[in-house]
């Protein structure tokens, strides 16, 4: 894709107003298994991005709800324009964050451990989970190590229903969202390139802490 025309299709794919975004966003409030909690958390880290010009690709709005078991669906993309639940797929988090369900989140190098937070998305590469999708993590001491950590969305066999049959999980990564292998390019494509992904947990010092949920831009 040339430069100019790649310009021209990341804005036309965000051509209506924040404020419409938001009130789109407030009427469509029910995603099958997301909970309120973690909506709520998105929309007010969306908005305050968005106000403060940290998005380059409007909308769309990935979620992933950490505070799910790895067995059910927890992370979904949303249309902020039209409200449409684009996809809901199951998603990996690391192998020292928890077992089936995570409980532990961390920033530091080869912790192996999910980060929470805000994340703007970037570049593609193809490596050796495939096709994968870099994230740059924008809360500083939360998740702002993770290109540094490798932290990225990617493919992987052990992102299965299969896998959740044998093993009554999913398998974990070193930290990385990873995706079901047959799901994972599409919602790679769909999020490519400047959007937002929240990366939810109720952990008090986050939600506390957080300038994004505790935004300071009017």
């Amino acid at each position: 894709m040339s430069g100019a025309i790649g310009l021209w299709w990341l804005w036309a794919a965000g051509c209506l107003t924040l404020q419409q975004e938001l009130e789109t966003l407030n009427e469509h409030t029910t995603y099958p298994g997301l909970s309120e909690d973690a909506r709520s958390a998105a929309v007010k880290s969306y908005a305050c991005a968005r106000r403060r010009g940290l998005i380059v690709r409007k909308g769309v709005l990935g979620i992933i709800d950490f505070s799910r078991p790895s067995t059910t669906p927890r992370l979904w993309v949303i249309d902020t324009e039209t409200g449409a639940l684009l996809h809901r797929e199951y998603v990996a988090h690391g192998k020292h964050s928890g077992d089936d369900r995570p409980h532990a989140f961390s920033n530091v190098v080869d912790s192996k451990q999910s980060s929470l937070g805000v994340f703007r998305t970037a570049e593609t590469y193809h490596g050796k989970h495939g096709y994968s999708l870099r994230l740059d993590g924008l809360e500083a001491g939360i998740n702002d190590r993770a290109r540094e950590r490798a932290i990225v969305i990617h493919g992987a066999e052990y992102v299965s229903e299969a896998h959740i049959t044998a093993f009554g999980r999913l398998g974990r990564s070193w930290g990385c969202p990873a995706l079901p292998q047959h799901s994972s390019p599409a919602i790679i494509n769909e999020l490519k390139w400047g959007a937002m992904l929240v990366a939810y947990y109720p952990d008090t010092a986050w939600l506390e802490g957080s300038t994004f949920l505790n935004c300071d831009t009017p």
